[in-house]
């Protein structure tokens, strides 16, 4: 752990890692409170996340300029010729100025987070060097030749998405369906009654021929039997 937290050259001067120390707040920001630590001219740094077990949203709400608060050192580093310390609270009992980590798991738990921040950082995925590449193979854009799945001399383009109904539309066919529903319905009615009405017709029209052609063949018996009773 020496090997791991050991102190590079420019530091001297500066209070000792993991060491607690009483200070004074000097000025509150978003992110965080700055603290001066007498006989030091280098105030630090307590990053709301380090101010509380809890989540910290606003750090004014936890300390005021010019209050006492306990701190312990858990960074000391130089970045860009500038010396930077890192202070905790949450690592303090604020009443007494008792260790709270005194293992320091806490602190080198933060570290590594810190690292791992910082490297992954570094690190840019840059998307257009692929992008605005042609295939060798196949003759399109956006992947190498290593990564085309196509045949030689086949070309493939995107299927056009559907465009989709608007959701007004969707809704009012509902509706639409079953006024067609009841119009087809209502012409099927219309259908049979017409077909009825013209059977009954043709019905009644059979039944008159039949009566006036017995009405007619009678009045002609009737006839002849006059006709034989006066001779």
């Amino acid at each position: 752990m020496a090997d791991e937290y050991r102190e590079p050259a420019g530091l001297d001067g500066l209070p000792e890692l993991y060491s607690i120390l009483r200070g004074e707040v000097a000025s509150v920001t978003d992110y965080g409170a700055f603290v001066k630590i007498p006989g030091y001219r280098k105030q630090g740094l307590v990053h709301k996340s380090e101010m509380s077990a809890s989540r910290v949203d606003n750090p004014s709400e936890i300390v005021d300029v010019g209050e006492q608060v306990w701190i312990k050192v858990i960074g000391k580093e130089i970045n860009d010729e500038k010396v930077k310390l890192s202070f905790s609270m949450k690592a303090v009992n604020q009443g007494t100025g008792r260790d709270l980590d005194p293992n320091n798991v806490m602190a080198e738990q933060d570290a590594r987070r810190r690292r791992r921040f910082q490297d992954n950082t570094g690190q840019r995925i840059t998307l257009e060097a692929v992008l605005n590449t042609t295939c060798k193979k196949c003759g399109c854009t956006g992947h190498f030749a290593k990564d085309c799945f196509s045949q030689a001399g086949l070309q493939y383009s995107l299927v056009p998405e559907e465009e989709e109904e608007p959701a007004g539309q969707s809704v009012q066919s509902v509706p639409q369906k079953r006024k067609k529903e009841k119009k087809a319905k209502k012409e099927k009615k219309k259908k049979e009654r017409k077909r009825h009405n013209s059977s009954s017709d043709s019905s009644d029209d059979t039944k008159r021929v039949r009566h006036s052609h017995t009405h007619s063949e009678k009045k002609k018996k009737h006839k002849k039997h006059k006709h034989k009773a006066h001779k």
